[in-house]
Order: structure tokens, then C-alpha cells, then sequence
């Protein structure tokens, strides 16, 4: 504690040179720091220089700007704890005597306010109040931020007697059991804000849970409580072993030098591990990538360092679950509050107000088997809610028991496979085994993915913690309560017998993440070697094993495949062999599919794994794929539909007769019967419209905006010729210049029909659009560009070109910013759409939108494979790139330019990657030199982030 002020040591230098030293002296501290080795030791000693270089300083300031020795200058909330970092505000408080009055006293005032901009102008992020002790001990009691900020008021200059007046004034009014209940309310708002994990992709190290602030509120309650404001005192206190100690004081240095990283690598006050910065920070702690045999990088060095603060963070959230119960049962007792009434359970434990408590200290050192008893025992039995200090502290202790003997125990074994078998509580029992970190130390594989981030731009969960999450989906399918999230799911899982057969599935699927080489086929060896130790039955065992190798197959299928293609899913039937199979693999992907983001799935995901789901059962069923008898049904329930909305018994026909197979088979009859409805009236006028353009196919070249003219027309010999010549229609008011003055005005006298639909989508999200137009290659392009203009996404488009030569093209659309209002969009795109169809303006350049940090700090490395699908009738164009705006428009455009035609096109966004798949056509497709054109203007567009 300093000296009193009249004994304190004089200032060795004028205002401007005190400001002048103080910023030469930090520039040198930081340059040392920066160039310290890497590791913990020495950060919280050079974090206490930085805050007696801001002492020196302000003592010096204080003086120069004359305040009264009878005033005091405090340093609150961290300085106050004798610490700052690099680029934290230094927050002081001005403590006044009750007589002294800055409002009432200009002269004063003026002192304090030359203070206080002297701080400014030395260089020092000051951040002050200006109060006396009355109004101190006001404000805490009304803000729990300024009472915490008083707890550690410490000293800087001044009245020494003030401030202890004011210190006795503080604590007197200080409850500690009210505080204690405060702060703890307060962290769990904090927690819910940050999600309730520390498992973050960009965690804030001082903020999140497992952060800085869970280890400050111990200290904090215990300076409350009168115990003391330092980790040892605790021990002396009996609240926390030596263990406790030397873990808590080593992940304190580890967070701490972590920011102090963030703060020196940013040059600002950063908190946020963001992806901008976790590959410097790694860096400077000596972390390097780790590369595979195959020259491959297999982990990066951000997540060696992401993995280190996650193991940290992960201790801090036990040892704060630990020290804040044994503190609230101190506090209680002292407050006189009875214990709380253990009801026993059985005999090695006992229920403590809902938390499981060890009947003694040394349970799981006597008898290592009751460590997987106790998550047992928490899943089976009914109020049971966590467990208590005593268990959480015995567990944390009892980690070195659980090792490899500890794991081939055939009694351990049994009791891991009895909390998989449970008919309740395995989510919650599972989640708390990791929490304890009992799940890595029983299943050694699962600790190697503790922690460990997934660059892949569409998981936004450790592997760990995604894994936890299908566990919890899948578990949810066999819950009654959860039967009206996924109906479909529910009702497959209501006939299935062995529900813990899925939950091991889950539990290994993702297991063999960051190894190097296919994760999938390495976790099956995984699951296979647990389901031996274990002793599962051979044939549950081939299903898990099946599960877990072939558990991305179904998404890929179902979001990447022609699914009216008969041989598609035929080729699938055959991949699952049986429906037993298929349907545990159905609900192993949706659930998979849901616990990679938030965002990643929407219903039309949903929609085509049903779909799959649906068309492989028949097939399984010994129902070979019929084309001529499914379209015959379709037709069917399409007529039944139109006769219950009084159509005309024969109002289908002027529209059908310019279908072929191909229609039939990419629609199914609810699509057939609204098309039916908008377009049947209007079909008589398309032949006439289309004869108009023959005069303009010339133009083509100057609407696409491209050096076109060279090349070969864009539809091949399988296209309706009367596709090619409509294109014209609109087109040709475009020209570069041409001699065809006449044509253009037979193109003007003949406009070509076009009509938009719009409706809101029958899966129950977003709207499915109906264009009806002359067909031209630019065609595509054009739609997407103005869905892109208007801030709708893509997820489906389903492409097909009539006999009279007009695109009927269907659209599943979402907006993901208006995702309540899609209603109130049907009759802007109705209106809309049309206008830029008819547009004969070149094609306009696609807006760059900006991408996100995350897609800049860990890009998808872009992927294009154009090759002829498997009956050599078109072309398959597959994409893999980082999502941006205005992607798929400028994908779309090139097509044009070239004059492809585009007849599917899947469009599959995972989080910030995307994933798509076009069936295409054209003649151009058949020459070298153009397929490798296409190539590098593609990788140009997916390069461009």
C-alpha cells in the first residue's frame, strides 16, 4: 500500500515530459514483450510494469496539475488489481472529501479537469470518475458494475486516510452472500450471450465463458467474503486444493498471455480471438502448421492454438463450477443458512438439492468403476440436475486413475454401454462427461477432437461439441416432446428398436477429424475396434460400422444428384443394401446435417432427403423404377388436382402436348397441376411469339455483354430447334452495330410471351417462382441476376426447355434477411421479373459483395470438374467455393457467354461454402479448347474473393 501523500515520492519531470517518458517507457515494454519467448512465464510480471509505469505517470500528472493532498487518486476495476494490459483503458477514480464540491467550485474543477486531459495527452487511456465517498458507496449499491469496480480500488497518490475512510465506508456496506448471488446471476447472462460455451470460433478471451471474467468472479466473491484476493488464500480458506491452485494460476498466465498477444498483434484493445488474428497469434507463440505425409496440411497452426485456449477455457469452466459452489455453501453457512439434506441414493452416493454427491472424498480412488456410475446414475434417475463441488472436485482429482486399465475394465465397459442404453438423460449425461473430461479419458479417441475447430466455413461448433449436438438430434427423434420438429423422423424412429445403435453412430461419425486422409473411413476402423471391445452383436455392429462410413453419402446424393434420374437411385439402393439400413442413415443425416450451423439447414435440405428417402424405399422394395408408370400417376393426381380447382377437363392439354418425359419426371404432380393453372391459357401464343427469332439470332453476341461472336450457336443437336430460334425475340434489340434494322422491328411487332408466377413454397419456406419465356442461353444469367439484385438465394432450380421452344423454369428462392415476409414479396417478383427478362441490354457485370472474415482468414480452396454425365447426353459441372454475393450470377453469366444451356442446377450453400452442381447442354461442350475456357473464366469468378 503507498505511503501517505505527504511521503510519497516528488515527480521527476514537467507534464509534458512525464507524458513524453511514460509513452517512451511503454513502447519499450511492449517491444519486449513482443519479442519475449514464447510461453506463460513472465506475462503477469510484465503486465504489473505496465501498471506501475501508469502509477509513475499519474502521480507525476497529479502533481503538476496541483490537486489537493487531502484528495485521493484510486485505480479501480483491473489496474485496480495492479495489472494492465497493453492497450486496456486505466480507469481511476478522483476521491473527494464530502466538503469539496467541483460543481459548486470552478477552480477545482478546472484542476481536476487539466488532470484529466494531461492524462489524455500523455498517452494514457483514461477512463475516470470524480466522486466522494458518500456518493461511492450510493452508486454501488444501485450498479453491481461500479461495486465490483470499488472492490478493487487500490491506491495511486492522495490522502491515505481518505482512502481507508472510504474503504471502511465500502465494506461496511458490502453483503457478500447478496453480492456473491448478484455476480453469479450476472455470469450467466454473460454465458447466455456468448451461446453458454467456450467453445466459440472466435471466443472473447476475457468475456466468454471459460474466459478471464470466470476465474475474476472467484477472486471478486472472495474479496467480498473477507477471505482474501488471491488464489493461495482460497487454500488457506479450505475452498481450493493446492492442485486447484497451480491450475488455476497456470490457465490464468495462459488466457492472459493470450490477450496480451490479441492487444500487442491488433495494437489496440482487442479481446476477440477473431480469424483475422488467430494465425499471427499462434504464430507468435512458436506455433507452426502440421503437415501430412502427403505434403497436405493437416492441422493448422490456428488450431493447434484455438485447441490450447479451448483445453484452457474447458478447466476454467470446472474449476469456476467447483470454487463458486464451495463458496456459496461458505457463505450460506456463515450467513447461519441450514446445510443443504442429502437423500441418499444408494451407497456410494447421495442426492444434494438435485446435485449428485460423493458419499466421500477418496469414492473414485477406492473404486474407479463408480466414476462412470455416477453419469449412470445422473441419466436414470428423475430431479437429478449436475453434480455437486464435492463429486465435481473428487472427479477432477480422480483423472489419473482413468487410464488404460482403467478403459479395458469389463465392468467399465458394461456401464459406458448401459448410459448409451438408456431410455432418458444420455444427452445431458454425455455433455457432462466432457465437461468433466471423463468422455476423452474413457474413449482416448474422442479426446484427440476435444477442442479441435473445423475451417470448413460451414461447422460452426468444435468437433466435439458437433459431435454432442447429433447426439442430441438424434436423441430428439425418439422423443415424444420433440415429435412436431421433424415429423417424418419422429415416425421412422417410433418403429425402430435399438435407438442406441444410432447414438454410437453419432457418437463416432465425425471422431476421425484433423487425422489426415478420409475421416470417414478411419472412424469405421474406430467404431469397428469399440464395437469388438465392447461386445456388440455382429450385425448392430456392420450397421454402426456402415453408418458411420457412408454418413455423408445420403447428403451428397440427395443435394448433388438428378433425383428423377432412375439410375441415381438405383445406384443409392444398391450403396444401403436394405431398408433397415437406409432409414438409420435417413436419421444419422438430418441429424448431422442440422448440427453443423444453424444456417446450414432449411427445409429444402429436409425436402430432398425425404425425397431420396421416399424414392430408395420403393426401390429397395423390389419395385424397379418405372419412368412411363411414375409419370402416368403423376399425370394423374395433376388432373385430380385441376378438377378440384374447376379447371376444364381438357384446359391440361394446349400446355402438356409441348412436354416431353423429362418434365414429368423432374416434377411431381402439385408442381404440375400450379403450372398447369398459370400457363394453359397462355400457351397458344408461344409458337407465334417464338417464329420471330429467326430474323435476330444474330444479336445474341452483343445482349451477352461477351466477345461472342465467334462461336458455335448454343444448342446442340438434342435441343428443340425451335429453343435456338426463339432466342432472338428480345435479343436482338441489342446489337453491336449490325445491318438489321428490319428484323429488329419484326422482333419489336412480335414480342415474346413471358409470365412469372410466384407462390409461397409448399415446403413452408421461401417461395417457389414459375418463369415461362422464350428461351435464350442469356436466360438463366438474367434470372439470376435479378434474383441476386433483389436479395433472394437460389436453392433450387429446375430447368426445362418446351417443344415450342419457351423455357419453363422453376426457382426455390429464399431471402435470408426477410425471412418473415415472403408473402409481401409474390407480387414484386411477379412485376418485377418480367422487366428483366424482356431487358436486351448487355448482361451487367456482377457486384462483388464483400465476403466475411472468416471466409478471408481460412479461404475454400476453389474446385471445378466439367466432365459428360454417364449416358453422354450432357455435361456435369461441379463447383466447390467460399459463398459470396453474386456468386452464382456470375457463374450463370459465363455459361451464357458461351452459349451452354443450363437444365438443373443444385444449389447447395453449407454456411459460407458452397457447393454446386449444374446438368448442362450445348454443342460448345463437345470442344476441347472451350470446356477449357469455361474452366479458367470459372476459377477466375471463384478466385475472386
Amino acid at each position: 500500500m503507498p505511503t501517505d501523500a505527504a511521503h510519497l515520492p516528488a515527480p521527476h519531470a514537467a507534464p509534458v515530459k512525464a507524458g513524453e517518458q511514460y509513452r517512451q517507457q511503454k513502447a519499450a515494454l511492449l517491444d519486449a514483450m513482443r519479442n519475449a519467448p514464447p510461453g506463460v512465464r513472465g506475462v503477469r510480471t510484465s503486465l504489473a510494469r505496465l501498471a506501475r509505469l501508469a502509477d509513475d505517470a499519474l502521480r507525476a500528472l497529479w502533481s503538476e496539475a496541483g490537486l489537493d493532498d487531502e484528495m485521493a487518486l484510486a485505480a479501480v476495476g483491473g489496474y485496480g488489481r495492479g495489472e494492465l494490459f497493453p492497450y486496456s483503458d486505466v480507469d481511476v477514480l478522483v476521491l473527494l472529501p464530502s466538503n469539496m464540491d467541483p460543481a459548486a467550485d470552478a477552480a477545482l474543477r478546472e484542476r481536476i479537469e487539466r488532470f484529466i486531459g494531461s492524462c489524455w495527452d500523455a498517452g494514457l487511456d483514461i477512463g475516470s470518475s470524480v466522486r466522494n465517498a458518500d456518493e461511492c458507496v450510493a452508486m454501488a449499491e444501485q450498479d453491481l458494475t461500479v461495486q465490483t469496480a470499488l472492490l478493487e480500488a487500490r491506491l495511486i497518490t492522495g490522502s491515505r486516510k481518505l482512502f481507508r475512510d472510504f474503504q471502511k465506508r465500502f465494506t461496511a456496506q458490502m453483503d457478500a452472500l447478496d453480492f456473491f448471488t448478484a455476480k453469479r446471476l450476472e455470469m450467466r447472462q454473460r454465458h447466455a450471450k456468448y451461446e453458454d460455451t467456450p467453445y466459440a470460433l472466435e471466443p472473447n478471451i476475457k468475456e466468454s465463458p471459460g474466459g478471464l471474467r470466470d476465474l475474476q468472479i472467484i477472486l471478486w466473491t472472495a474479496r467480498a467474503a473477507g477471505i482474501g484476493s488471491r488464489w493461495e488464500d482460497l487454500a488457506r480458506a479450505g475452498l481450493a486444493t493446492h492442485h486447484e491452485v497451480r491450475q488455476l494460476r497456470h490457465n490464468e498466465s495462459l488466457l492472459a498471455m493470450i490477450r496480451t498477444r490479441l492487444h500487442l498483434i491488433a495494437k489496440r484493445r482487442e479481446d476477440r480471438l477473431v480469424f483475422d488474428l488467430q494465425n499471427a497469434v499462434a504464430e507468435s507463440f512458436g506455433m507452426t502448421h502440421r503437415m501430412g505425409e502427403n505434403g497436405r496440411i493437416t492441422l493448422r497452426a490456428s488450431e493447434v492454438l484455438m485447441r490450447r485456449y479451448y483445453w484452457a477455457a474447458k478447466a476454467v469452466t470446472q474449476l469456476n463450477q467447483i470454487l463458486l459452489q464451495g463458496m456459496e455453501e461458505y457463505l450460506r453457512t456463515r450467513h447461519g443458512e441450514p446445510a443443504p439434506e442429502l437423500r441418499r441414493i444408494n451407497d456410494r452416493f447421495y442426492d444434494k438439492s438435485g446435485l449428485i454427491e460423493v458419499a466421500s472424498d477418496d469414492l473414485y480412488e477406492r473404486d474407479p468403476h463408480a466414476i462412470l456410475e455416477t453419469f449412470l446414475l445422473f441419466a436414470k434417475t428423475p430431479g437429478l440436475k449436475g453434480l455437486s463441488a464435492r463429486t465435481l472436485r473428487a472427479l477432477y482429482n480422480a483423472r489419473t486413475l482413468m487410464n488404460h486399465a482403467f478403459r479395458i475394465d469389463p465392468v467399465n465397459r458394461k456401464t459406458f454401454l448401459a448410459i448409451l442404453q438408456q431410455p432418458q438423460g444420455i444427452t445431458h449425461a454425455f455433455r457432462l462427461m466432457n465437461q468433466t473430461s471423463v468422455l476423452g479419458r474413457y474413449l482416448w479417441v474422442f479426446r484427440r477432437i476435444v477442442g479441435q475447430m473445423q475451417h470448413d466455413l460451414f461447422h460452426v461448433y468444435t468437433v466435439d461439441q458437433h459431435i454432442l449436438m447429433v447426439l442430441r438430434n438424434v436423441r430428439r427423434f425418439f422423443m415424444a416432446e420433440h415429435a412436431h420438429e421433424y415429423p417424418f423422423c419422429s415416425q421412422l424412429a417410433a418403429g425402430w428398436d435399438k435407438p442406441w445403435l444410432l447414438y454410437v453412430a453419432a457418437l463416432f461419425h465425425d471422431i476421425a477429424k484433423g487425422r489426415g486422409g478420409d475421416h470417414s473411413e478411419l472412424g469405421a476402423v474406430e467404431v469397428r475396434r469399440f464395437c469388438q471391445q465392447h461386445g456388440i452383436h455382429a450385425a448392430d455392429a456392420q450397421l454402426i460400422e456402415f453408418l458411420v462410413r457412408e454418413h455423408l453419402l445420403m447428403s451428397q446424393i440427395a443435394q448433388k444428384e438428378d433425383l428423377s434420374d432412375p439410375d441415381v437411385i438405383a445406384a443409392f439402393a444398391r450403396r444401403v443394401g436394405n431398408v433397415r439400413n437406409l432409414t438409420a442413415l435417413y436419421l444419422l443425416t438430418v441429424a448431422d446435417v442440422r448440427g453443423t450451423s444453424p444456417k446450414v439447414w432449411n427445409a429444402w435440405k429436409g425436402k430432398l432427403l425425404e425425397d431420396l428417402y421416399k424414392l430408395t424405399v420403393r426401390a429397395l422394395g423390389g419395385r424397379a423404377p418405372d419412368p412411363g408408370a411414375l409419370i402416368e400417376a403423376r399425370k394423374r393426381e395433376a388432373l385430380v388436382q385441376l378438377a378440384l380447382a374447376s379447371e376444364r377437363h381438357d384446359s391440361h392439354k394446349p400446355l402438356w402436348d409441348t412436354l416431353d418425359v423429362s418434365y414429368f419426371m423432374r416434377h411431381d404432380a402439385g408442381e404440375i397441376a400450379w403450372h398447369t393453372r398459370q400457363l394453359a391459357r397462355h400457351v397458344r401464343a408461344a409458337p407465334v411469339a417464338a417464329a420471330a427469332g429467326k430474323a435476330a439470332a444474330s444479336a445474341l453476341p452483343s445482349a451477352l455483354g461477351a466477345d461472342a461472336g465467334a462461336k458455335a450457336p448454343g444448342a446442340g443437336a438434342a435441343q428443340p430447334p425451335v429453343a435456338t430460334q426463339s432466342i432472338a425475340a428480345s435479343a436482338g434489340a441489342a446489337g453491336a452495330g449490325g445491318n438489321f434494322s428490319s428484323d429488329k422491328q419484326a422482333a419489336a411487332d412480335l414480342k415474346p410471351l413471358t409470365i412469372v408466377r410466384a407462390r409461397l413454397s409448399p415446403i413452408g419456406e421461401g417461395l417457389q417462382v414459375l418463369v415461362y419465356a422464350s428461351d435464350r442461353p442469356d436466360l438463366f444469367a438474367r434470372i439470376c441476376g435479378y434474383f441476386d439484385r433483389a436479395g433472394f438465394s437460389i436453392l433450387d432450380a429446375k430447368i426445362h426447355t418446351t417443344r415450342n421452344g419457351y423455357a419453363l423454369d422453376t426457382f426455390q428462392i429464399v431471402s435470408p434477411a426477410e425471412v418473415d415476409h415472403y408473402r409481401e414479396f409474390i407480387h414484386m417478383v411477379e412485376a418485377e421479373m418480367p422487366k428483366a427478362i424482356a431487358s436486351t441490354d448487355a448482361l451487367a457485370a456482377p457486384r462483388l459483395g464483400r465476403v466475411s472474415r472468416r471466409v478471408k482468414s481460412f479461404p475454400v480452396a476453389p474446385r471445378i470438374d466439367l466432365r459428360p454425365d454417364d449416358k453422354a447426353q450432357h455435361w456435369l459441372l461441379t463447383l466447390t467455393a467460399s459463398d459470396r454475393v453474386g456468386l452464382l450470377y456470375s457463374i450463370a453469366r459465363i455459361l451464357a457467354a458461351h452459349q451452354i444451356n443450363v437444365e438443373l442446377a443444385k444449389v447447395t450453400t453449407l454456411g459460407e461454402r458452397v457447393e454446386d452442381m449444374f446438368l448442362l447442354q450445348g454443342a460448345q461442350l463437345q470442344h476441347n479448347k472451350t470446356q477449357l475456357a469455361i474452366e479458367h473464366e470459372l476459377l477466375e469468378v471463384l478466385e475472386a474473393v
